[in-house]
């Protein structure tokens, strides 16, 4: 039995005994039967009172309990819309009483999430709101008076925090543009007119929207300004070269020159302002100085005419540069031309360069090709022989390879000139062929006169005294070193091949000069044996065998420019007494 039930058997109980005592004292008092029984509905009436007060209360409370679990119920079902939860889910075969404790708890705390979602809420969009006032951008689309769920609370944090990184980063740039823009303001002694500029240059940096059309503002202002400013330096540099050519031609002291310095050296606008009135003061006095100015701009002409190869007649076609009349007309066309000329020459700078570049390379070359026929090239010059030979077999290699490179330059010339390019009046490539088939004949005519010579030595060294032939040799030497690149050998000649490196000292023992104190170099070991063994070991006969043999040797070498010819010469010399004819041998130095 449950204690309820006890109680309420006690209370019954207590009721009877109540009541009984009640009759006994009634009786003892001796009241009638019909007062007891009077007396008796008025106990029952009381009774039945209080507990139907009882009763009403509890049903009072009941109902309380009910509504209280129906709205707590409702304002559940609301808050978990509105904070994005799923439902409670109430627990089953509890008392009415437990089921509202434990609705309105989970009420309360929704109640507080709700809180403080709102707060949060609040807090970020008072933040985006400062970051529109300053950014100039779009608020976050968020309703203020809407709960929002985690996840829109979290995409509005990591909102706000781009956006400050961006302010950040705005910021940055605008300090960093603002610094070059006051930079730039102070060169050009520029003062801030409108009132964006105004607010770029204030030094409340705060104030200034970091809008992106601030921005792009921003950064065009600092355009505008760095293009002025290349402008004044442009127009800077034109006055000072204009300057420098009118100091010179006025022969301007240093003195009075060093004294301008700090405006050929700034570029900002007063510098220009003081050019300018250096330029208008030097013009004045240029014109009264016509003829020596206008001799010094000839001068200059004729440094732009050697430049660009000019011809005589491209030459006097600018007839001014030839009269004697100076007036202020003639010393403007002397001017147009030079500004032309010069505009010219840095049109096609790196045509005229290469051109240059190959006629020190040619110049070259021919040095080098007649470095190669020097007979002296076989005495020791500190290494030299080899480190020339390297150049000149470099220099025929790039040579064509720079001639290619000109030959699509001068195609382009052409092309945009509508004429042809003429160096010294003729065409260039026309040039280049004609010097390299010289050059060719010259080799030619250099083999054959060699030829000739070697012969004429062979015979005077098996049939004539030592010394003609050194005499001979001498005169040889001496004759092709003189000859001219222009020079023709008959009436036909076939082309040359690559010209061979020259005899070194490796190849043909070098023997001590007749008369000269000076020991020859050391060969390397193991050169050319066969060679000196054929030297030393092969009986000569007649007067070959006499003590003037180091002076035939000597003489063999100086006219032999070859090995080939070396050993033609040499077997002629060791056996004058076979049947060779002398068309044979011409025959074997030809090839």
């Amino acid at each position: 039995m449950r204690k309820s039930e006890v109680l309420a058997a006690e209370a019954v109980s207590c009721l009877n005994k109540a009541l009984c005592h009640l009759k006994d004292i009634w009786e003892e008092i001796g009241i009638p039967e019909d007062q007891r029984l009077q007396r008796t509905n008025v106990v029952k009436n009381h009774i039945k009172n209080l507990l139907d007060m009882m009763i009403k209360e509890e049903e009072s409370l009941k109902k309380r309990l009910i509504n209280s679990i129906q709205t707590c119920r409702t304002d559940m079902e609301k808050l978990c819309l509105e904070l994005q939860l799923p439902v409670f889910e109430e627990e089953e075969g509890i008392s009415m009483l437990q089921q509202e404790k434990n609705i309105r708890t989970e009420v309360e705390a929704l109640m507080k999430e709700k809180t403080q979602r709102m707060q949060q809420l609040k807090l970020l969009l008072e933040q985006d709101q400062d970051l529109v006032d300053i950014m100039c951008s779009i608020p976050y689309g968020i309703a203020p008076d809407s709960v929002p769920s985690m996840e829109q609370l979290e995409n509005f944090r990591q909102h706000i925090a781009n956006q400050n990184a961006e302010k950040a980063k705005r910021h940055a740039e605008f300090m960093d543009v603002k610094k070059q823009i006051i930079l730039h303001m102070q060169e050009l002694d520029h003062i801030p007119e409108t009132s964006f500029e105004k607010d770029v240059v204030c030094d409340d940096e705060d104030a200034f929207c970091l809008s992106r059309d601030n921005i792009t503002s921003l950064k065009l202002l600092l355009c505008q300004l760095e293009e002025r400013k290349a402008q004044i330096e442009v127009s800077c540099e034109s006055h000072r070269e204009k300057i420098q050519q009118l100091w010179d031609r006025l022969q301007v002291p240093q003195e009075e020159r060093a004294a301008f310095n700090e405006h050929m050296v700034a570029s900002r606008k007063r510098n220009l302002e003081a050019l300018q009135a250096e330029v208008q003061r030097l013009e004045e006095l240029k014109l009264l100085n016509i003829r020596n100015v206008t001799e010094a701009i000839r001068s200059e002409i004729a440094v732009f005419w050697e430049k660009c190869f000019f011809s005589i007649d491209q030459r006097q076609d600018f007839s001014p540069y030839f009269s004697e009349d100076f007036t202020e007309d003639l010393l403007s066309l002397h001017d147009a031309e030079i500004l032309r000329l010069r505009q010219h020459y840095e049109d096609h700078k790196e045509l005229f360069d290469g051109v240059h570049r190959w006629e020190e390379s040619w110049r070259l070359f021919l040095e080098l090709e007649k470095k190669a026929t020097d007979p002296a090239r076989f005495t020791n010059r500190g290494g030299n022989l080899l480190k020339e030979e390297k150049q000149r077999s470099d220099l025929h290699k790039s040579l064509p390879k720079l001639e290619k490179k000109l030959k699509a330059q001068i195609d382009t010339w052409e092309s945009e000139q509508s004429r042809e390019f003429l160096v010294n009046g003729q065409k260039f490539l026309q040039y280049v062929q004609e010097q390299w088939e010289l050059h060719r004949i010259e080799k030619e005519k250099e083999k054959l006169e060699r030829v000739n010579e070697s012969m004429r030595c062979v015979f005077n060294l098996a049939y004539a005294p030592a010394t003609k032939c050194c005499n001979a040799t001498s005169s040889m030497s001496s004759g092709t070193s003189n000859s001219t690149m222009r020079s023709v050998y008959g009436g036909t000649v076939c082309r040359s091949p690559v010209p061979r490196p020259p005899l070194s000292a490796n190849k043909v023992p070098a023997s001590r000069t007749p008369g000269g104190g000076k020991p020859p170099h050391p060969k390397p070991q193991g050169c050319n044996k066969e060679n000196e063994a054929q030297l030393k070991g092969t009986p000569l006969s007649g007067a070959l065998l006499t003590a003037a043999s180091p002076q035939r040797n000597f003489s063999i070498a100086s006219v032999a420019s070859t090995y080939s010819e070396f050993v033609v010469i040499y077997t002629f010399v060791s056996n004058p007494s076979k049947s060779s004819s002398k068309a044979t041998i011409c025959c074997m130095l030809n090839h």
